[in-house]
């Protein structure tokens, strides 16, 4: 019995992966792409309104991670990012669930698309700072990596809530 079921979860399984894959690929590639833009269109310009003083876009630097904190650790942000890397694409395989294959991707792509700004950008490797460009009304200024981290946060912590786990058990209710 366990052999005919093997099959069927193969599949399932491969085309979760291949979801997360695709899902983590299109973060990294939008969030360099804008990175690119802002550096192109933003540094050394004014900021940009784009909803009033609610949301502008405003070239900057981050040498830390959220909210400018942690500036002085920046090789310990990278050597975590680097593990949340590894962690994530070794348990690929096991995904069985639709939204968390979604969710770690879009958590593989943010912590990757941050960490290529620490491994190749200015002042040095492990220690790059992270181009940010999207201004919250002066509360703080992000990238799309930063949002694909946080629809992640949302979307595993919402899944776990409801129980389902990312291999496609269930908790007992």
């Amino acid at each position: 019995m366990a052999s005919s079921a093997e099959p069927a979860a193969a599949p399932v399984g491969r085309r979760r992966v291949a979801l997360f894959s695709v899902v983590a690929f299109l973060v990294v590639a939008v969030d360099q792409l804008t990175k690119w833009w802002a550096v192109e269109r933003l540094d050394g310009h004014d900021p940009i309104p784009v909803v009033g003083d609610l949301l502008s876009l405003r070239f900057v630097l981050n040498p830390g991670a959220a909210l400018g904190t942690g500036a002085g650790y920046t090789i310990v942000l990278s050597a975590i990012a680097i593990a949340v890397t590894i962690t994530l694409i070794v348990i690929a395989p096991r995904l069985r669930d639709t939204w968390w294959a979604v969710g770690l991707g879009l958590f593989l792509g943010g912590a990757v698309g941050n960490l290529m700004d620490r491994l190749f950008r200015e002042p040095a490797f492990l220690r790059g700072h992270v181009v940010d460009f999207i201004d919250y009304a002066g509360f703080f200024v992000g990238n799309v990596a930063d949002i694909a981290l946080t629809v992640a946060a949302i979307v595993i912590i919402w899944r776990s809530w409801r129980g389902h786990r990312f291999d496609g058990t269930r908790e007992p209710t």
